[in-house]
């Protein structure tokens, strides 16, 4: 019995020193450390999703992104952002339709490995929410694109101990615009995207 009552022990000695971990993050945007970050690729991901004939809203992810950015809660014209999306990493959750997904019907990704996001203006909307507008390039085609971030908090992580910022964020953008127009008008031009990030404070 000796085991587990020194295991219960040790973690209500733990359990005072992660709610102060807790307790230290802040769902204020201003009170985030300004500096540089870099985007945890383990958290960080793009969820998809377009009409499908009609029927159906299909959903799938894109899970290789990685990206650099400054942050300054003080002075928004400051903020940086870059966001590289290994499109090989797009999924549909259905082996044959991947396969379709990288090749040219849609994304090429033999001929088109990468997209990119560069931010060009950031602009609050609310305390916690930004519209930021930024040039995708996408197979080859640049275009500028918006989406709305949204700021859910900051702190010290409780599993890493790494000051950590984490937004939530949503696109919307045709398909088209980038020469991806397979199979339409029946399969949706306009591509809703979901997108998830934890940006790491560079030491």
């Amino acid at each position: 019995m000796r085991g587990p009552l020194l295991l219960l022990a040790f973690a209500l000695a733990l359990a005072p020193a992660r709610a102060a971990e807790t307790a230290a993050s802040s769902a204020d945007p201003t009170q985030v450390r300004p500096g540089a970050y870099r985007l945890d690729p383990d958290h960080a991901k793009i969820t998809w999703s377009l009409s499908h004939l009609g029927f159906s809203t299909y959903y799938g992810q894109i899970t290789d992104v990685t990206g650099d950015a400054v942050l300054d809660p003080k002075d928004p014209a400051k903020i940086r952002l870059k966001v590289t999306i290994g499109t090989d990493s797009v999924t549909g959750v259905n082996p044959k339709l991947d396969a379709h997904l990288k090749a040219p019907d849609f994304f090429d990704t033999a001929k088109f490995p990468s997209a990119t996001f560069v931010a060009t203006a950031v602009e609050a909307t609310s305390p916690t929410t930004a519209r930021v507008t930024g040039d995708l390039t996408l197979r080859g085609v640049t275009k500028p694109v918006a989406f709305d971030a949204t700021f859910n908090q900051a702190g010290i992580h409780p599993v890493d101990k790494a000051y950590t910022v984490g937004f939530d964020g949503r696109a919307v953008l045709k398909r088209s615009d980038f020469g991806i127009d397979a199979y339409l008008p029946v399969l949706g031009d306009e591509v809703v995207l979901r997108l998830e990030g934890e940006f790491k404070a560079v030491n």
